[in-house]
């Protein structure tokens, strides 16, 4: 006796944290994309090109409501879908580039905030540059163990050279596509392979809280801080797994001791309230080096957290 189809599947696709599958977001405030990308270079860790689905596995573990103070379901009020993974091929840095920013840009260009997972953090690069077409004085809150402003390996004239993880932020301050000197990184940290890398990283106009200076200063003056320069423009939150020490994110593409746990990176994060984050991108797992895909679960932690910022932002404004 013949079936339906549909009497054969298991279910539907693996989302993120269960959402809705789907292409258009636009009816949605903001959208969940998958970046399977890195460059291919990394001289000993290459596998953030399978974060995205290990994310979305382990996201089964992340429940939506966080009381006290997030005790709502992000998902529900922001109609989230999940618009699956943008169609790129590592080490094609050209061409996943083009796909990356078009991909996007059709989001953003819907009204839907996209909130992204990589990949290695090259994939930062090509989503800057669709943001700043909708956003001219777009702003950068980079949270991460490194810069990733370094200049080009060799001579630059090699693809892999212009463009790779330790780049990003070179060459979107080269091009012009964020606002730079009211653009700030923090927790950049030791060891490294090359030394001046933060005069270089200052250089640009960047400001630069080092990991340190967090500790010295303490989370809440950093947090009042940042608060001061950046609130009331648009803000494109950038948040490298490795920010974490090793302990609770060990399966990262270039992990350094001496991070924040994990409850000081999302305290971080919460404390980021009332910011109009108009993108946010989470990157570097490498699910490949992880334990027990507690990177990826902490990843997808992340991710509720940002979306959790986008709706408070949101309550702030219909106040």
């Amino acid at each position: 006796m013949n079936q339906p189809l549909s009497s054969h599947l298991l279910g539907s696709p693996l989302t993120f944290m269960g959402i809705p599958a789907s292409p258009d977001s636009s009816q949605s405030k903001a959208a969940i994309l998958g970046i399977p990308f890195d460059c291919g270079t990394h001289p000993t860790r290459i596998g953030a090109r399978y974060g995205p689905n290990a994310i979305r596995e382990q996201s089964s573990l992340v429940r939506p409501y966080q009381p006290p103070d997030a005790d709502f379901n992000p998902m529900e009020i922001l109609q989230v879908v999940d618009c699956g993974n943008v169609n790129v091929t590592s080490s094609i840095i050209e061409e996943s580039f083009e796909r990356i920013e078009q991909a996007v840009d059709e989001i953003v260009s819907a009204g839907t905030i996209p909130v992204t997972m990589g990949g290695d953090g090259a994939v930062t690069l090509p989503q800057l540059r669709a943001l700043h077409r909708h956003y001219p004085d777009l702003v950068v809150l980079h949270i991460d163990a490194h810069t990733d402003t370094f200049p080009s390996n060799g001579d630059g004239k090699a693809i892999y050279e212009k463009y790779n993880t330790a780049t990003t932020f070179t060459r979107a301050a080269e091009e012009g596509v964020i606002d730079t000197a009211n653009s700030i990184h923090v927790g950049p940290r030791g060891t490294l392979t090359r030394p001046n890398n933060f005069a270089h990283t200052r250089g640009f106009g960047y400001e630069l809280i080092d990991g340190m200076e967090l500790y010295d200063r303490g989370f809440k003056n950093v947090l009042s801080h940042i608060h001061e320069r950046l609130q009331g423009r648009p803000v494109y939150l950038c948040f490298d797994m490795d920010f974490f020490d090793p302990s609770c994110a060990p399966g990262v593409c270039t992990p350094t001791w001496g991070g924040a746990s994990a409850r000081e990176g999302l305290s971080l994060l919460q404390g980021l309230a009332g910011l109009n984050i108009v993108a946010s991108d989470v990157n570097t797992v490498s699910p490949p080096h992880d334990i027990g895909g507690m990177t990826s679960f902490l990843a997808g932690t992340v991710m509720l957290e940002c979306l959790t910022l986008v709706c408070q932002y949101e309550q702030s404004q219909s106040v």
